[in-house]
């Protein structure tokens, strides 16, 4: 059975370049939500979100609508954690709180991720993950601690915390969720686009009640760029890369790339909002890219390629069984130039 990376040899990068599009949801959310209030904001988010994977999805409705329907129940509860709650939650909680212990709470999502797994799947927490899992946590806490144990001691939990644990706990079960053999023969755009339908569908009202009696809606063009950002950036780019990381490797191993949020975090607001970079930083990237690698690097993968690559150097280098040459031997193949006697099962 072939591996996700051998399927696909840009998941990997992929999932390592989606925590910058998910830590563009605080630095460009935080802006937004000083003008535009939460429901408002999750609502807008959304609906764009909708309206630009809408022309991506609408080919595959006619064969996706009969699994979308049977499991339109499911697809609410989604929608409601995915969407609703880790949408203007989110929003409603940094009122209250700071990026970095928002940061730290979050980064709890995987392990919550792998104990519901345990709980409701059976799966088995291998010695390596588990270390790789330490190894992370330990990177993230030095850079939420700024590498003060005395902070550590001190971290106080506020109602935006108290959110902000809300939110990771819906995430992660979100992200189980996704995993449903139910849903997993419709496509990732459709699954995506549906899920953002129905989260600004449950949003609608809470908006609606929101600008009546709070606020109305932001009339600047820069509140409205904001939210283009969490509608294009945070939500169609994060969101579509993570649902294709977990279809591929699985909610576990897509999570633990949520442990790279706090330094492409940082390093978006040393360069968008003129923050220090400073010692602790790097202190702490280390162990959580030690952690990630520890934990997902495809190892069987490197071995078959570097088996390989050992035989080419000592000049026996094997012919790739998708080429036949004129000295390889194929059942199917005849010597006189005429057809093949037998469908080819595996083409180029």
């Amino acid at each position: 059975m072939s591996s996700p990376a051998s399927q696909n040899p840009l998941i990997y990068p992929l999932l390592f370049i989606m925590p910058v599009f998910m830590s563009s949801n605080i630095i460009i959310g935080r802006y937004a939500i000083e003008q535009t209030e939460p429901w408002t904001l999750a609502f807008l988010r959304w609906l764009l979100a909708f309206i630009i994977l809408l022309p991506f999805a609408h080919k595959q409705a006619s064969a996706a609508m009969p699994i979308i329907r049977a499991n339109l129940k499911l697809l609410l509860v989604m929608a409601f954690l995915g969407m609703w709650i880790c949408g203007a939650l989110v929003y409603l909680a940094l009122k209250y709180t700071s990026a970095t212990h928002g940061t730290l709470i979050y980064s709890a999502a995987p392990i919550v991720i792998m104990v519901l797994e345990w709980l409701f799947r059976g799966r088995r927490i291998s010695p390596r993950e588990a270390v790789g899992i330490i190894l992370a946590v330990t990177g993230v806490a030095i850079i939420v601690t700024k590498g003060s144990l005395a902070n550590l001691l001190t971290l106080q939990f506020n109602w935006g915390d108290l959110i902000f644990a809300l939110c990771m706990i819906s995430w992660a079960t979100y992200s189980v969720l996704i995993r449903q053999k139910a849903l997993q023969d419709i496509p990732v755009m459709m699954l995506f686009a549906t899920l953002a339908g129905l989260g600004a569908l449950l949003l609608f009202p809470f908006s609606i009640m929101e600008m009546i009696f709070v606020a109305p809606l932001p009339t600047s063009m820069p509140a409205w760029l904001s939210i283009a950002g969490v509608a294009i950036v945070a939500s169609v780019l994060a969101f579509s890369t993570y649902q294709y990381g977990i279809k591929m490797v699985g909610a576990s191993i897509a999570g633990l790339f949520m442990y790279l949020l706090p330094p492409y975090g940082v390093f978006m607001a040393v360069v968008f909002l003129g923050e220090e970079l400073r010692a602790y930083h790097f202190m702490g990237f280390i162990p959580i890219m030690a952690g990630l690698i520890l934990a997902t690097l495809p190892v069987a993968a490197l071995r078959r390629l570097g088996n390989s690559q050992a035989q080419c150097l000592t000049r026996s280098c094997p012919t790739p069984e998708r080429f036949p040459t004129a000295r390889t031997k194929t059942p199917a193949y005849n010597r006189s130039r005429t057809r093949y006697r037998s469908k080819p099962t595996d083409r180029p």
